[in-house]
C-alpha cells in the first residue's frame, strides 16, 4: 500500500460522558492497531455546540502517535476551533489546510456556512483548492475532505443540508485529475458513491447512526456502536475503503 488512513466523523463532543466515551473507544482502537495508520482524518462536527471547552476535550481525546487532520462541520465554530483545537489565533475565515502524508496530498477543506446546516465551498476556499492542487508536484495523488456530502444520499435529513453548488466542485475536480477521492461526513451513515467520476466516501459517525427510511421513522439510532473507516491508497492510486463498527 502507498498510504493508509483512518477516518472518523461527527463526534459531537458536548462535555457529556456518552460522547466522550464513544470517542475514547475509537481512539483507543486506533492507537492499538498492530499497523498504525499514516494519519487520521476527522471530517467535522467535532464539537456539538462550538464551545472552547469542547475543543479542549477534543484535543485531549485526539492526541495520538500519528497525525490527526481535521476540518470543521456545521456544529463547529471557527474561532473556538482554531484557538482551542489547533492552538492558533481565533478567526472567522474558512479553515483550509494542506497536509502531505505518505506521498499523498490531503486537503482538509472548510465547507461550513456559519449559522447554517448546509455547506458551501465559498470562493476563497475554491480558489485555495485550485492553487493548492495546481502547485503539487506532478503525479501527486490528492484526497479532498470536507463535511457535507455534495450529493443526495436518499434520506431527507442529510439531503436537506448537503453541499450547495456542487457543480463548482465538480468543475474543480475535472481540472485536477490527480484528486483520487472525496471524503465527507455529516450524514451519520457510512456510504459510498461516486461524484464527478471520483469515489465519494461518507464516513460513519462516532456519536449516533442515521436510520435510513427503510429502517424506521426515527432518524437517530443511538444504540449502534461508533463507526470508522479505513482507506488504503495503493500504488496505482486506487482507493479501497473498509468500514468498521466497535463493540
Amino acid at each position: 500500500m502507498k498510504a493508509f488512513f483512518a477516518q472518523i466523523s461527527d463526534l459531537h463532543l458536548d462535555g457529556g460522558e456518552r460522547a466522550r466515551g464513544r470517542a475514547a473507544r475509537v481512539m483507543e482502537h486506533l492507537r492499538a492497531l498492530p499497523r498504525p495508520v499514516d494519519a487520521l482524518l476527522v471530517t467535522g462536527d467535532i464539537a456539538d455546540n462550538g464551545e472552547e471547552s469542547e475543543y479542549e476535550e477534543a484535543a485531549r481525546l485526539l492526541d495520538a502517535p500519528f497525525p490527526v487532520l481535521a476540518c470543521p462541520g456545521n456544529h463547529d465554530a471557527r474561532p473556538a476551533y482554531l484557538k482551542a483545537l489547533l492552538g492558533e489565533p481565533a478567526d472567522d475565515k474558512p479553515v483550509n489546510r494542506l497536509h502531505h502524508v505518505a506521498g499523498t496530498a490531503v486537503l482538509m477543506c472548510d465547507a461550513t456556512i456559519p449559522g447554517r446546516d448546509e455547506g458551501q465551498l465559498d470562493g476563497d476556499t475554491l480558489r485555495w483548492m485550485d492553487r493548492t492542487l495546481t502547485g503539487l508536484p506532478p503525479r501527486t495523488p490528492a484526497l479532498v475532505a470536507f463535511h457535507q456530502p455534495p450529493m443526495d444520499l436518499h434520506h431527507p435529513l442529510p439531503d436537506g443540508s448537503r453541499l450547495q453548488r456542487p457543480e463548482e466542485l465538480a468543475a474543480l475536480l475535472e481540472a485536477h485529475p490527480n484528486v483520487v477521492a472525496v471524503l465527507t461526513g455529516h450524514a451519520h451513515t457510512a456510504a459510498a458513491s461516486t461524484f464527478a467520476g471520483r469515489p465519494l466516501v461518507v464516513g460513519p459517525a462516532v456519536t449516533w447512526t442515521l436510520r435510513m427510511p427503510w429502517e424506521g421513522d426515527r432518524p437517530a439510532d443511538r444504540d449502534q456502536p461508533p463507526g470508522l473507516a479505513f482507506h488504503v491508497l495503493d500504488e496505482g492510486n486506487r482507493l479501497t475503503t473498509h468500514f468498521r463498527v466497535l463493540p
